[in-house]
């Protein structure tokens, strides 16, 4: 049986390899024919900070970071991304659609600020990629709608007028970019509903969650005729240790099951969305509703140090979210200058490094990683189980044209024997000490 081996190791990128017959030995890892959940994709996140990295290439070298991430042939294959609504963490200040006081009716809503850096960075992928889908959150409401007014810490003042409003922004937001010839897909209501932090935010209860879509935004699409589908997300959730220090109940219940349990706002909801903490709960939500559609909105982004042994972390986290559940995976910045330093003050891996001074492009050891899974893996797969000893280390697909794609790590400091059986005939994979690997049969 022909096949394809691409394996990536700290100091080695993508190298294709060969394989040995050996029908000595037992297999070690089993493909199965049991299919689970379909793969909708994979991409990462439009932020300011990335399209300012990218201004600083040329146009040469732009185009082809811009090919190889979002070309339908191209290397990462990107056909689901997220944007913001208003600043995120990597936004160059703090800005939402509308801070004018009291305008419930949003008639000073505006977009214009996005055309600058977001809209342009999102037009060059759909040039691409005129298929690629978005789904879009904020990272806080307009001021004037919190408590306290400011776009970090604090909530959403929960009065009736304030409600309809925000939930109007929402409906004049997709309208704003539909306008600009971008297809909104997904409304994800707030990201990161537990976190308080420095940086654009605002905390929400799954009470909160409930009444808001079930009253309020569900609602407003629909009197709108709005079709972009509403998901419950980004859900960080409290970590298990927040919920012995602080006697809290389950992250499963004080979010997923507190809003899904609603019929009224259950019928609006299409899917989950989870992050950071909330690998710790998408089990249980996925047990419960398999009906809906789940997705890894935020890859978990690191120090700004781009590491190896990062890599490998992150490696474990496509596993763990394909294995128990979700239907994309989407990474956090793209694109960063080195070291990623947000405005906020904190630094984050990215996938590709551009530097100012040098005007080079660096594709960081996460990059490889995606793109191990991004490139092979193709929209409308399905995640196929696997056995034997080599199991909790890999994730295995079969895509819609009857391939199967396997990609596995080794995270152990030396060579081990992967045994195959592809079709009666056993193959030897030699994966190296701390590698990425993906075989294509």
């Amino acid at each position: 049986m022909s096949y394809t081996w691409i394996s990536t190791t700290r100091n080695q990128y993508w190298e294709e390899k060969d394989a040995v017959i050996n029908e000595e030995k037992k297999p070690n890892l089993i493909i199965t024919d049991e299919k689970k959940r379909v793969i909708d994709g994979f991409g990462g996140c439009f932020n300011e900070l990335g399209y300012e990295a990218l201004t600083f290439l040329s146009e040469e070298d732009r185009n082809s970071v811009l090919d190889n991430l979002f070309l339908p042939d191209g290397e990462c294959q990107f056909s689901i991304c997220r944007l913001p609504i208003g600043a995120s963490d990597y936004a160059l200040e703090w800005y939402s659609h509308n801070e004018s006081p009291d305008d419930y009716e949003m008639k000073h809503f505006s977009i214009e600020r996005d055309k600058k850096y977001l809209i342009p960075y999102i037009k060059e992928a759909l040039k691409r990629n005129p298929n690629l889908k978005l789904f879009a959150s904020p990272w806080s409401p307009p001021t004037w709608m919190k408590f306290p007014k400011t776009y970090n810490y604090g909530t959403l003042r929960w009065e009736p007028e304030v409600l309809q409003a925000y939930a109007l922004y929402f409906v004049k937001f997709v309208q704003a970019y539909e306008e600009e010839g971008i297809s909104i897909h997904q409304i994800h209501v707030q990201n990161e509903v537990v976190a308080d932090q420095k940086f654009p935010s605002c905390k929400w209860t799954g009470e909160q969650l409930r009444e808001f879509i079930g009253s309020y935004l569900g609602p407003a699409f629909k009197e709108h005729g709005i079709e972009a589908e509403i998901w419950l997300g980004t859900i960080n959730a409290p970590e298990p240790w927040e919920e012995l220090m602080h006697g809290t109940t389950s992250d499963y219940d004080v979010f997923a099951q507190t809003v899904l349990t609603d019929p009224n706002a259950y019928q609006y909801v299409k899917g989950v969305g989870y992050q950071w903490a909330g690998k710790y709960a998408i089990q249980r939500t996925v047990q419960s509703y398999p009906e809906l559609k789940y997705m890894q909105t935020e890859n978990e982004c690191g120090n700004g140090y781009n590491t190896w042994e990062y890599a490998l972390y992150v490696h474990n986290l496509y596993r763990h979210y394909f294995v128990n559940g979700a239907n994309a995976y989407i990474y956090w910045n793209m694109v960063l200058q080195p070291k990623g330093r947000s405005t906020w003050g904190w630094e984050q891996n990215s996938m590709i490094t551009v530097d100012r001074d040098s005007k080079s492009v660096n594709n960081n050891p996460e990059y490889y990683v995606m793109k191990h899974f991004s490139h092979f893996v193709k929209s409308g797969a399905v995640r196929l189980e696997t056995l034997g000893a080599w199991t909790g280390n890999t994730t295995a697909f079969q895509n819609p044209d009857g391939s199967k794609v396997v990609v596995i790590a080794n995270p152990i400091k030396e060579t081990r024997e992967l045994i195959v059986d592809l079709n009666g005939e056993r193959r030897c994979f030699l994966l190296e000490a701390e590698s990425v690997n993906t075989i294509v049969l």
